[in-house]
Order: structure tokens, then C-alpha cells, then sequence
């Protein structure tokens, strides 16, 4: 339990620097990822209500809703695992495109056809295997301080959390035991997100966006590794 306690607390003391990245650290060791994020996810959107941009989350959310279906096929038809290397390799490209960029200070935008498929294949990833590195990417370039990725990224992860609690809900995937372990780790996982939203106020932007883009190369170079 000691090791489950430590594991929440820095998973989402990550979550309330950056954002997201919380299963970097907790879904390799919990499995109740679902179960305790979800109010996280609503939690991070409330404090940055005012910053939500609904061109921005609405868009990938319906994407992430509608991305089982073409995701549904190609699983049918393709290892997953070959499927989820492929994207981590992608997601790993674009991170160091993105932090050397902002290292030189380079503040492009992509076109709207490549911002399109990153968000189609960003919502296939996350509404198929659950993983929102994708996303992450798409949301870094669409939104313009961190408050916004912040804001805009945990809504696109709340309304994809909703969808994924009521299927699990609807199934029986829950299990009492799960239910009890997660509302006593909830109480961690709030210390350690209020820890990490304060943190962030004593940052520069800048090194948080780093921070951010840094985990989305971890974040891809974990999808390799565990799919090799």
C-alpha cells in the first residue's frame, strides 16, 4: 500500500504541474487509473474553466468518442502492439521537434490538414487503447500559455473519462475492492495535484511547456518500450 500511496502522490503532483503525464507514473503500477483520475480531470477543468476554448476541446473530444470505431478496424486487422510502437516513435518525433523549437524560440503553428489528422489519430489512440499523448501533442499546439493546455487538455480527458466510466459501470468491470482502494487514494492524489498546481505557480511558463513537452517524449519512448 506504501508503494501505491507514493505512486499517486508523484503521478499526480505531475498532473497538476503539466497537466497530464499522471499514468507515466501511475498506470504502470495501479489499476485504478480510471477510478481516481476522473475526478482529477473535472477537478483541473474547474480551476481552469476560464481558460477553456471550446474550438479547442470540443473537437478532440469528439474525436477521442468516434475513435474506437476506425480504431476498432485496425486493431481487428493489426497488432496492437505494432500499432502502439508505430505512434510512440511519432509521438517521440514530434516532442523533440516541438522542444527544439521552443528551445530556439520558434513559435510556428501547423497547418490545420496536419493539426486534423494528429487529432484523428490522437482521439483513435485514446478513445481505443486509453492513451492521450496524442492528444497532449495536439493540445500544446492549439493552445497558447499553460493554463489553456491545462484547462482545455483535462476537458478533453473528463469527457473521454465520462464515456469510459459508464461503459465500465455498465459491464461490471468495478469490483468493490477497487472502489474502496481508489476513495482512500483519492485523498493522496488531491495532496499531491494541489502540490503540484502550487509548484507551478513559482514557474515560468516557458520551463513548464518544456516540462510538458518533455513528458510527451517519455510518454512515447513508454509506448515502445512496454509494446517491444
Amino acid at each position: 500500500m506504501t508503494m501505491w500511496v507514493i505512486a499517486t502522490f508523484v503521478a499526480f503532483f505531475v498532473k497538476g504541474v503539466c497537466g497530464f503525464a499522471n499514468t507515466l507514473v501511475f498506470t504502470s503500477i495501479l489499476s485504478y487509473e480510471l477510478l481516481i483520475g476522473y475526478p482529477m480531470n473535472l477537478l483541473m477543468t474547474w480551476n481552469n474553466r476560464k481558460e477553456l476554448k471550446t474550438k479547442v476541446w470540443l473537437p478532440l473530444s469528439l474525436l477521442v468518442l468516434f475513435g474506437s470505431i476506425p480504431g476498432a478496424f485496425i486493431l481487428k486487422n493489426v497488432d496492437a502492439g505494432i500499432i502502439k510502437v508505430f505512434f510512440g516513435i511519432v509521438v517521440s518525433v514530434l516532442g523533440v521537434q516541438m522542444f527544439l523549437q521552443e528551445y530556439q524560440h520558434k513559435t510556428s503553428k501547423p497547418s490545420k490538414i496536419t493539426m486534423l489528422i494528429m487529432g484523428i489519430v490522437g482521439g483513435m489512440l485514446c478513445g481505443l487503447f486509453g492513451v492521450g499523448a496524442m492528444l497532449g501533442v495536439c493540445v500544446t499546439r492549439m493552445t497558447d500559455t499553460m493554463t489553456e493546455f491545462k484547462g482545455n487538455v483535462s476537458m478533453v480527458f473528463a469527457v473521454e473519462n465520462t464515456i469510459r466510466l459508464i461503459t465500465y459501470a455498465v459491464l461490471g468491470l468495478f469490483t468493490m475492492s477497487a472502489i474502496r482502494t481508489a476513495m482512500i487514494l483519492i485523498v493522496i492524489a488531491l495532496i499531491g495535484m494541489f502540490a503540484g498546481m502550487q509548484c507551478s505557480k513559482f514557474m515560468k511558463d516557458t520551463t513548464v511547456k518544456k516540462i510538458v513537452i518533455i513528458l510527451l517524449i517519455l510518454s512515447g519512448i513508454s509506448l515502445i518500450i512496454q509494446n517491444i
